[in-house]
């Protein structure tokens, strides 16, 4: 099977494959070509004056991956469960690793383009920078994640500072 043969496997022209994850029971996706690996992270080293969405580096396999809080990048509320433990969804932006910090990992969802919507105008300014289109589903709403956009933090805390 060739690469090209296993990406028709994957999407076709009227679907996309996203893989879902939850923030504080929010539903998201990432198209699956972006994802490289869905891991817990671990010995998480912080790094000085970051911007407060880098919650820091890590090891992954002889990678060094800069780890992008996501509840923190969504403007989302910290976690209540003092027990709660994260997962990553490790991705590549260029020539760096990162691994973006989720609450959980949901399924691989098939959608037909034709029926993602455009955001509504009255959603979160900052989800609307980061995002490109939404699905409604059953009973819940898949906010669709531009992960080039999502990972732009440096020039966006930059701006703000």
């Amino acid at each position: 099977m060739t690469a090209s043969d296993e990406q028709h496997i994957h999407t076709s022209e009227n679907t996309r494959e996203y893989v879902t994850f939850e923030i504080a029971d929010q539903l998201f996706g990432i198209e699956v070509t972006s994802i490289h690996d869905v891991f817990q992270p671990h010995s998480l080293t912080t790094v000085p004056m970051a911007p407060p969405e880098v919650k820091g580096v890590l090891n992954l396999r002889g990678r060094i991956v800069t780890a992008i809080d996501a509840r923190e990048r969504l403007g989302m509320p910290k976690p209540e469960d003092k027990n709660h433990q994260d997962m990553a969804i490790g991705v590549e932006l260029g020539n760096e690793s990162y691994g973006l910090i989720i609450d959980r990992v949901g399924e691989v969802l098939r959608l037909d383009t034709s029926d993602r919507e455009a955001l509504p105008s009255n959603i979160d300014p900052v989800w609307q920078s980061v995002s490109h289109g939404i699905y409604r589903l059953e009973g819940q709403l898949l906010i669709i994640l531009d992960i080039e956009k999502m990972l732009n933090i440096s020039t966006e805390s930059a701006r703000a500072a």
